[in-house]
């Protein structure tokens, strides 16, 4: 009976893993903050405090503190993604010089931002001459440095397996965060205009 038992226990010891779950509401705000960054959107002013007399303040802090003393706290603590390392910042910087390029070139239709994330160019036709082959070289350095960025993010925290979840995740952001008259694909492969 007890060579049973100590199989069954190592059998058990040998089923029990460790599953790492890709922080997908990390890796949103992540894009978000990265996206706002290359195209020099505004972050969102914090609602005003209101304000409290220090007194009650001061019996605010201490009804916390006492409460929790006395109750555990079941709020589990929000998962993060890094999105500093050197490689990344280097990235980001490039991406954020390169915007100021393909701005004008989203906003004339002549760009878009596929399903996937990256960009097309869409209107080569209307393209100026002149202006297709830096229009195409763009594109291509820029989807280069997104493909580059979600790999860097995934070897960042550790997990490079989370490549695909985190381009996934930056490719409805980058769509998400599109501005207003840009293309856009979506996933049954159709364009429209934000």
């Amino acid at each position: 009976m007890k060579k049973f038992s100590l199989f069954g226990a190592l059998l058990l010891s040998a089923c029990v893993t460790i599953n790492i779950y890709f922080p997908a509401a990390a890796a949103e705000k992540a894009a978000d903050e990265i996206i706002k960054d290359i195209q020099n959107v505004a972050p969102a002013k914090p609602e005003p405090k209101s304000s409290l007399d220090a007194d009650h303040a001061e019996l605010y802090r201490w009804i916390d503190m006492a409460i929790g003393t006395f109750i555990a706290n079941a709020e589990a603590a929000e998962a993060d993604l890094s999105i500093d390392s050197a490689e990344i910042r280097q990235l980001r910087a490039s991406m954020e010089k390169r915007f100021a390029a393909l701005q004008p070139n989203y906003a004339a239709g002549y760009i878009g931002i596929k399903s996937d994330g990256f960009l097309t160019v869409r209107e080569g036709a209307n393209v100026p001459l002149k202006e297709r082959n830096q229009v195409t070289k763009l594109v291509a350095a820029e989807n280069k440095d997104r493909q580059t960025l979600y790999q860097a993010i995934a070897n960042a925290n550790g997990h490079p397996e989370w490549l695909a979840q985190i381009k996934s995740t930056f490719a409805a952001r980058w769509i998400s965060n599109a501005q207003a008259g840009w293309w856009v694909q979506s996933s049954n492969g159709s364009w429209k205009q934000k």
